[in-house]
């Protein structure tokens, strides 16, 4: 563990600000889903979603969510390699026929959307050795595809994390990435009692091209102390790549295997295992994949992922957030179409996705979905998406139900 804790490390982030107020280094990009008004006193970063969510589920009422949610910050300029960021971020629920997870009602589907006033980022950034940045306070972490370690983002209040996290590329062609997370601020917002997980979790990972593709290697020590159950340690390897064959056509290919067993504060004992296989073909704007991801389980515990981006697997109707103690066998073909000059706007791409839901060893079935989006660039500041899913259960465990989504995204 590292000799500094939360309060020393929020208080040095704040202390340094009036300090360095005109600090912190090229941020990886301004940030996912950040919007920047370049100033000579600093970036002002903002962005906002007005979005209405309904979920139509068994044995439940109806629920409607409409909800706003806007992100306002402060990105100083640099000076002599730092940089200094803060961002606050609001949701309001408009419509609040939903049940939040803090105030329920529980007659209501989950929307996890709960009304939010609060910190999302305060970091220092350091680019002082060579190739490499140093962050430092509240940030948001996406790794690889943020399978195992997201921002969440899908959510209006996104996930962050007050860690300490190294990048460098000093070692070419390897990429390193160091991250040592001292809280999780989940999505659920600082009023829920699991909107923040207490840990001393560590976070590795490498990546680096080869001839096959961009090979990853992972490993992330997971130890919340107000979450034990979620403490693990997962170590793993990702190969993702594409050939071309022929003028017109490519190959898109994926394999990943990791292995996930107790870790830290967890009392139990398992040894489980992860693995996906992703094969597609891409030729001009479309895209077809064919995947099958498997997460082991024993009968009581399952390889899960608790700090990932999760609605972006296994299915927009988020019916697996937590994998199921028998594990989950997800079969699924997607096809996509990048529409590079629609009627109106600049940009769109519309996405189906079939899935098929078993337990690990494929000897029961979960049940079924259909996953359709639709999302239009407007121009660089407006944006529209409107998406569903359909789920049809298999099982008493698993109801039935449907989510359809409608958002106006703008930033400036």
């Amino acid at each position: 563990m590292l000799p500094i804790g939360r309060p020393a490390l929020l208080a040095l982030a704040v202390m340094a600000a009036p300090a360095l107020a005109h600090a912190q280094s090229p941020a990886p990009s301004p940030a996912a889903g950040a919007a920047v008004a370049s100033t000579r006193s600093g970036d002002i970063l903002f962005e906002s979603r007005l979005r209405y969510e309904g979920v139509s589920q068994d044995g439940l009422d109806d629920a409607t969510a409409v909800t706003l949610r806007a992100r306002l910050g402060w990105q100083s300029p640099e000076r002599s390699g730092f940089r200094v960021l803060v961002e606050g971020e609001a949701v309001v629920a408009l419509v609040d026929d939903y049940n939040d997870t803090i105030h329920g009602p529980p007659t209501y589907p989950v929307v996890a959307d709960p009304e939010a006033f609060e910190l999302n980022r305060l970091q220092v950034t350091w680019t002082g050795l060579p190739d490499t940045e140093v962050i430092l306070g509240r940030q948001r972490i996406v790794l690889g595809t943020a399978r195992f370690v997201g921002n969440v983002g899908f959510r209006q209040n996104e996930q962050t994390f007050d860690a300490v996290k190294v990048t460098t590329r000093a070692f070419e062609p390897l990429t390193l990435t160091w991250a040592w997370i001292d809280r999780v601020h989940r999505v659920f917002g600082d009023d829920s009692p699991v909107g923040e997980w207490r840990s001393d979790s560590h976070l590795i990972n490498v990546e680096a091209p080869t001839p096959a593709g961009k090979l990853t290697a992972y490993g992330y020590l997971l130890d919340f102390s107000n979450a034990a159950a979620q403490s693990s340690a997962t170590w793993g390897a990702r190969l993702e790549g594409s050939r071309n064959l022929s003028p017109d056509w490519s190959a898109l290919y994926a394999v990943e295997y990791a292995r996930q067993s107790e870790h830290g504060a967890n009392p139990a004992r398992f040894d489980l295992d992860y693995g996906l296989v992703s094969a597609g073909l891409k030729r001009g704007p479309v895209t077809g994949t064919l995947a099958l991801e498997r997460l082991d389980g024993n009968g009581a515990q399952a390889f899960q992922t608790p700090l990932a981006t999760l609605h972006a697997f296994q299915g927009w109707a988020d019916v697996f957030l937590t994998t199921p103690r028998d594990g989950l066998r997800d079969v699924s073909a997607t096809v996509s179409y990048a529409v590079a000059h629609p009627p109106v706007g600049r940009s769109g791409v519309l996405t189906a996705s079939w899935r098929e839901f078993h337990d690990a060893d494929g000897s029961a079935r979960y049940g079924d979905e259909l996953d359709l989006s639709a999302r239009l660039v407007l121009d660089p500041r407006w944006a529209i998406e409107i998406k569903g899913a359909h789920f049809n259960g298999a099982a008493a465990a698993f109801p039935d139900r449907d989510k359809v989504w409608a958002a106006l995204d703008y930033r400036f």
